[in-house]
């Protein structure tokens, strides 16, 4: 690449040839990895989900990862980069078939990104219709599964339990529910 008065020229994103490839992270190193990647000018993609588990009688709102033990990583693969990465602090390898890593599906990781937050978080989407099967994802009824009775104007679901043997209209948000 040219070098002009102590400047060096950058190629535009557009001309690179940049795929989205996955890493295999080191137990508990998710944020070190991450860290690490984006020092070495990586764009990097680790999409969380909020869980509510129960910890001494208590529910707790927490973030975890949503593909444990990976993390997305965009690579110029015509720069042959991928071999820097397998050495970087918290990262065990890039997953590979054969000898080369392979790269994800195009769109896949673009997908994921439309339907997180600005912090990578997956917001739950809005595909909930009558009858469907839910589970709760967080609050007293974590992980509890229902029955989609209604919807409201204002997004609020009504869910149909079964508790101690009978029905039981509980109200929940949009957001505090997944379709099983």
């Amino acid at each position: 690449m040219p070098v002009f008065k102590g400047f060096e020229m950058t190629q535009n994103v557009a001309d690179k040839d940049e795929r989205w490839f996955l890493a295999q992270l080191k137990p508990n190193s998710a944020q070190i990895a991450k860290r690490h990647l984006e020092r070495q000018g990586f764009e990097v993609f680790l999409p969380l989900e909020k869980t509510t588990p129960q910890r001494n009688g208590k529910f707790v709102t927490a973030q975890r990862l949503l593909f444990p033990g990976y993390i997305f990583v965009a690579i110029d693969a015509s720069q042959g980069q991928w071999r820097v990465i397998n050495s970087t602090q918290g990262i065990t390898r890039l997953v590979s078939f054969g000898r080369d890593p392979a790269s994800v599906p195009h769109g896949l990781v673009d997908g994921l990104k439309a339907r997180c937050d600005d912090l990578g978080t997956l917001v739950a989407g809005s595909a909930l219709a009558s009858g469907d099967p839910v589970s709760f994802t967080n609050g007293p009824f974590a992980d509890f599964v229902g029955e989609v009775e209604s919807i409201d104007a204002d997004r609020r679901v009504w869910v149909l339990m079964e508790l101690m043997g009978s029905q039981t209209r509980v109200k929940a948000h949009e957001a505090q529910l997944r379709a099983v």
